[in-house]
């Protein structure tokens, strides 16, 4: 059986990045970056004021009290277009422009006016709340490097840089498919030997929190010719998701359909739990995925493997899933020759420090304990048994991008 590293890195190196394209700054937060944009202006525009209150210079009032004459006025949005003289003040709002001459701002709660002059309660210092051109960013200025996955914050500067249009990587169209007479949708009669099918759903909805588009194909019967046609259909996407029929029984017929269907098979069999039966194959630019098709060993492996390929698709690295280091809350037992990922509970200890307690039931069907768990605790083949306190490596769900 491959290893898991073995399989991530044969998986991560058959895709590419996708073609850019121009979407608009609005709707950019998500998407990941392809091209650096450069700022088309520097901001601010010029010296402005931070507060509201008096320009001055700062050598006109080397004491306080002192009385200077006012000159005019510079709000937000207009400008004081003279050079300001000596014993000179010009009353300003905050974002206005300086006037030329002057150097500082005195507050207006530091002050007393009568509408012909202002008195200075407080001598200034040169600079004093004053926003220098310049002081965020300026033009030509890249702050973004290609592979970004732009948040909130990163869509506000480009907006505040004038760049209504950004060029981004197009999202990865993925389609879904599940095979399995056993399986019927959310909501549909269930016969007495069928089950409510949840791997799709859930893939689905990881693939667009990964920043992907995805298809969910209806269930397809165990029908040797339907489920070539759905693969067919599927090979146009960027990628083709198989849920579960990968293995070699009677009834696991996505093998032999992608065979007629010109695929090379890649690897069908890895060393990890949960997910020993995951396929990988191509045609051509096709590439197909057969994930494995109990719930809990669905989403793992689409962790692991899924979330990789749609990265590398977006023009980012693909590395394995980051672990962090976790105490055992319990003793564990040796493990045996297949990577194992156990679903826990992460919590912290008194002192700060990540505490992982593995839940004592681990059947690969139970979505309750995916769902109870926070995490999962990484065991290497042949890891020997451990007590609780020993150090170990964990998958922590909170440091995770999207919503696994």
């Amino acid at each position: 059986m491959l290893s898991v590293r073995d399989a991530h890195a044969r998986i991560v190196a058959a895709f590419d990045a996708l073609p850019a394209e121009m979407v608009s700054v609005a709707d950019a937060a998500g998407r990941v970056l392809a091209q650096p944009p450069r700022a088309r202006l520097t901001q601010p525009p010029a010296d402005l004021s931070a507060m509201d209150g008096y320009a001055v210079r700062a050598a006109d009032v080397p004491a306080a009290p002192t009385t200077l004459k006012l000159v005019g006025q510079a709000p937000a949005g207009g400008s004081y277009d003279h050079a300001l003289g000596p014993g000179e003040a010009v009353r300003i709002f905050t974002g206005g422009p300086l006037p030329m001459g002057a150097d500082s701002i005195v507050i207006q709660e530091d002050t007393k006016a009568d509408g012909k002059t202002v008195t200075v309660l407080e001598a200034p210092r040169p600079g004093r709340h004053v926003r220098k051109a310049g002081l965020d960013f300026t033009a030509g200025d890249q702050p973004f490097a290609p592979g970004r996955t732009l948040t909130t914050r990163d869509v506000a500067l480009a907006a505040a840089m004038n760049l209504p249009w950004l060029s981004v990587h197009r999202k990865p169209r993925i389609a879904i498919l599940s095979t399995g007479d056993e399986l019927v949708m959310p909501g549909e009669p269930i016969g007495r030997n069928q089950i409510v099918s949840s791997s799709g759903i859930a893939v689905a909805a990881l693939i667009r929190a990964w920043g992907g588009e995805s298809t969910l194909f209806d269930i397809a019967r165990d029908d040797a010719k339907l489920i070539e046609n759905r693969i067919a259909a599927g090979a146009q996407h960027d990628l083709l998701i198989t849920l579960g029929g990968a293995s070699v029984g009677d009834h696991d017929l996505v093998q032999d359909a992608l065979k007629a269907q010109g695929f090379t098979m890649d690897f069908w069999r890895i060393a990890m739990r949960p997910g020993k039966p995951l396929m990988f194959a191509a045609r051509e630019r096709a590439r197909v995925l057969g994930l494995p098709g109990n719930p809990v060993s669905t989403m793992v492996c689409a962790l692991l493997f899924v979330k990789p390929a749609m990265e590398r698709m977006l023009g980012q690295a693909g590395d394995p899933v980051a672990t962090t280091a976790a105490r055992l809350a319990v003793d564990v037992k040796q493990n045996d020759q297949r990577e194992d990922y156990v679903r826990s509970k992460l919590t912290r200890s008194a002192d700060g420090a990540l505490i992982v307690e593995p839940h004592p039931v681990q059947d690969s069907s139970m979505l309750s304990v995916l769902a109870w768990s926070s995490g999962l605790l990484v065991r290497p083949p042949h890891d020997p048994a451990r007590k609780a306190g020993a150090e170990v490596k964990v998958i922590d769900f909170a440091a995770l991008s999207g919503l696994f």
